[in-house]
């Protein structure tokens, strides 16, 4: 079997996805039980100068979304950043999810030793082939939001672990 973009990458965007909505499903319940509002949850960071758990979902929903969309040559999704709960980024979830779902596989195989240009701020372009995009710029960035998450609500005491970290795997084990 010949590895693509698509078939390296969809399904780690999809299992790390399904693990940050799990996991904010757990906060959900535990800021509930406890009657911690979820802003306390939300606006948690691990450091003075990290970003706070919403922004961390929203950059691991985002750059998989945005630039897997400019790969494949699609219309690049906008965020409106203003999440206040974890229903609204639980929403944002499944619309990131959604919109790589629905992206050209073929689009996003296409030559893939291609040179692609991207904004990396407001100054700054970066040109890199499109594979290194994929593999070295989306997909480090995904799973870096997505292991913050996990730490600043493990921080707050949430019981949490590998597997619930790795739980968009369990479909092959039978769970």
């Amino acid at each position: 079997m010949t590895t693509t973009i698509s078939s390296s990458v969809l399904p780690a965007v999809d299992n790390m996805l399904i693990s940050l909505d799990h996991i904010l499903v757990k906060a959900a319940e535990r800021c509930e039980k406890t009657k911690v509002e979820e802003s306390v949850y939300l606006g948690w960071r691990m450091a003075p100068d990290m970003h706070p758990l919403a922004t961390q979902v929203r950059f691991a929903t985002e750059i998989p979304a945005r630039g897997l969309s400019r790969l494949a040559g699609a219309d690049i999704p906008s965020f409106p950043d203003d999440e206040k709960t974890i229903a609204e980024l639980r929403a944002r979830i499944e619309r990131a999810g959604a919109i790589v779902k629905a992206l050209d596989t073929t689009a996003l195989d296409a030559d893939p030793k291609a040179d692609i240009t991207v904004p990396m701020g407001p100054d700054r372009k970066v040109t890199m082939p499109r594979e290194a995009f994929a593999q070295e710029w989306i997909m480090p960035n995904l799973y870096f939001h997505a292991t913050s998450t996990y730490l600043i609500l493990r921080h707050l005491g949430l019981d949490i672990g590998k597997r619930d970290f790795l739980i968009g795997l369990a479909r092959y084990f039978g769970e």
